[in-house]
């Protein structure tokens, strides 16, 4: 009997192809699957400490132990490091507007950035004026509690992120509580207790309106614009911190943060 020679397999033909095609969605699924992980992972790691710190006071901030590990690092013995922690209902109401009248004055309206104050700054920029931030104090509050200092994507990003966390889980009065109690109000000067104790000799809450805006006027650069020895550019910002705050409606403008707190809870 003749011998017959078998057809080659189709299907065996084609068995490298689907193994192939098998490995290739194989891994693509393993890196969709890590990639998952990864972005959950993300999440809770950055939103837990936001979580926790809407009802936990926070001791200190990145930007607090980055300065005192400077000074640590440079032997500076002149270096003095005030930081006291005061609830929101023992900081002088006059505080509270000074400062969102100094930094954000749509602080209670917007979602953490101001767009209008970013557009501004951008065509302030692109004509060759001077070079300005448009900081929220929501973005403001990220940057001093979590981040490092700079200017990379990195770090912008990472800002824009915890922004959006702060304003998601606290309330705006949350918000406003911790700036005050972070802000820099000169070197190692630390929330506005340690401000008031240092330059006025009294508590937060006793400090008055000529006060309040005195302290609010150095923000910008707290290390070259002095409380003690202000400037005539401080003092007339301090002028016109004052005039923004009558602006404002004064004191009575803390009732629409109130009012977002009670619709946040």
């Amino acid at each position: 009997m003749p011998h017959r020679r078998s057809l080659p397999s189709i299907h065996a033909d084609a068995r490298p192809g689907r193994v192939k095609r098998a490995r290739t969605r194989s891994f693509g699924s393993r890196l969709a699957r890590w990639a998952s992980i990864t972005v959950l992972a993300f999440i809770v790691v950055t939103a837990l400490p936001v979580l926790l710190l809407r009802w936990i006071d926070p001791f200190t901030s990145a930007f607090m132990l980055r300065e005192r590990i400077a000074a640590s690092a440079q032997g500076d013995a002149q270096y003095r490091f005030r930081h006291e922690w005061v609830d929101f209902e023992r900081i002088s109401p006059h505080a509270a507007v000074a400062v969102i009248a100094a930094e954000d004055q749509r602080f209670a309206w917007h979602a953490g950035f101001d767009i209008d104050s970013i557009r501004q700054a951008m065509e302030e920029n692109e004509r060759g004026g001077r070079l300005r931030g448009a900081s929220t104090i929501s973005q403001q509050v990220a940057k001093n509690l979590f981040l490092w200092p700079g200017r990379s994507y990195l770090r912008k990003g990472l800002e824009a992120w915890f922004t959006v966390l702060i304003e998601l889980i606290w309330p705006k009065k949350r918000i406003l509580e911790v700036y005050l109690n972070v802000a820099e109000f000169g070197r190692g000067v630390y929330g506005v207790e340690a401000a008031a104790q240092t330059y006025f000799g009294k508590s937060a809450a006793k400090l008055t309106r000529h006060e309040a805006a005195l302290l609010a006027a150095v923000l910008p650069n707290p290390k070259r614009m002095r409380v003690d020895r202000p400037s005539r550019y401080v003092i007339s910002r301090q002028q016109w911190i004052l005039d923004q705050m009558q602006g404002l409606g004064g004191t009575a403008y803390l009732a629409q943060l109130e009012s977002r707190t009670r619709l946040a809870n």
